[in-house]
Formats: structure tokens, C-alpha cells, sequence
């Protein structure tokens, strides 16, 4: 994708609760992974950090053709669930940023 083709590039970075390499890490990693169903969700990846200055363990992306399509995502029902049941007691620590094509 031409990076001048999306409005919004949606990032996070994240360190989990549960241990390295447990089921439940892999379980959770999975579930995020359905996030990427949501419509107008575009280049999603899920990323491991290997920068060992950086406490955070993994790292999640996805773009946007236009900020509407990022609302709908934000405000999508697997997406609220998501974070409801999962991040908000699974994740131990996290930034987020939202990025536009200069």
C-alpha cells in the first residue's frame, strides 16, 4: 500500500500479564488476531519487540482508508468486547498512537 493511501495508521504496543510463551499469552495474541475481521481494518499485523530497551512485548498495527472507517473499527462491537473482556485485564502495560501520512 502507497503510504500516501491511508488516512490513519493505528498502533499499540503492549506488554502482557501472563507469562512468555504461556498458553494463555498465545491465546490472547489469538484473539487479538480476529480484530483484523473488522471491516476497513487494512495491513494489520501483530509484531514481537526485540528491542531490549523497549519493556513492551509485542506490538499491534492497522491501517485506515479514512477516519470513518477507523470510528466504525473503534466503536465495533468485537472491537469493544475485545477490549473489554480481554485487554483491559489481560494487558499489563501499553502505549497507543495514531498516525496520519505527512
Amino acid at each position: 500500500m502507497n503510504m500516501k493511501n491511508y488516512a490513519v495508521e493505528h498502533t499499540v504496543t503492549f506488554r502482557l500479564a501472563h507469562a512468555a510463551g504461556s498458553p494463555a499469552e498465545q491465546e490472547f495474541l489469538n484473539a487479538a488476531a480476529e480484530l483484523e475481521a473488522i471491516p476497513g481494518v487494512q495491513d494489520f499485523q501483530i509484531r514481537k519487540q526485540t528491542n531490549p530497551k523497549n519493556t513492551h512485548s509485542y506490538g499491534i498495527s492497522m491501517r485506515f482508508a479514512s477516519h470513518d472507517d477507523y470510528t466504525a473499527y473503534s466503536e465495533h462491537p468485537s472491537h469493544v468486547d475485545f477490549v473489554q473482556q480481554r485487554w483491559l485485564k489481560e494487558v499489563a502495560d501499553f502505549q497507543e498512537a495514531d498516525f496520519e501520512p505527512l
